[in-house]
């Protein structure tokens, strides 16, 4: 049974095909009420457990990237970069612009597009030639439901600060899953070097 805060995966896949196929601050609007924060995270690790199975399974076709490294990596860096984002896009929509929407309603708003574009993406990136100009399309998609989304789930119905808000946002979450690559990176390449492997 789903309440007003917590939202079943079935119904978030039904309000994902809505957002979807009818893209509007509306749309966004009529869901982002309907499911919390656990629920968000539960969609997003979804999205990080096919594109960490998907990448795991394609590693042997890669130089130099391991079965469980990429396992790993995209098991932590998508719920990483999903919460540095949408917390980035609260705080700065809060803070500068002075933006009326909760953490929650920010973080459900975000997962109905990102979680089926992002499954798309990672199904689409396996496939050499086509891979890359879809990918660019998706993520030009995921621009465009992004700024759908800060619109509604914020309440910055002005576009520039809707704008400024998902660039500051991006830059936010570059920075920090930078650093913490980073040292996901270098811990793993120390563990290599002390196994010798």
């Amino acid at each position: 049974m789903t309440s007003s805060t917590d939202s079943s995966v079935k119904d978030m896949f039904a309000q994902s095909a809505a957002v979807l196929s009818l893209p509007s601050p509306a749309t966004f609007e009529r869901f982002e009420r309907r499911g919390g924060l656990t629920s968000a995270l539960i969609y997003v690790m979804i999205a990080a457990v096919v594109s960490a199975v998907i990448a795991a399974l394609f590693a042997g076709l890669h130089e130099n990237v391991t079965f469980f490294g990429q396992l790993f990596s995209r098991l932590t860096t998508i719920p990483l970069g999903f919460l540095t984002f949408t917390g980035a896009v609260y705080l700065i929509g809060r803070s500068l612009f002075r933006g009326t929407g909760t953490y929650p309603e920010v973080a459900y708003s975000f997962a109905l597009f990102y979680v089926p574009l992002s499954i798309v993406s990672t199904l689409i990136s396996v496939i050499p030639i086509l891979g890359w100009l879809v990918m660019f399309l998706i993520s030009l998609a995921m621009i465009y439901f992004g700024f759908l989304a800060v619109q509604s789930s914020m309440n910055l119905r002005d576009q520039t600060q809707a704008i400024v808000t998902l660039v500051l946002a991006w830059i936010a979450q570059l920075v920090v899953t930078g650093v913490i690559g980073g040292l996901i990176g270098g811990l793993f390449l120390m563990g290599r070097a002390v196994t010798g492997n």
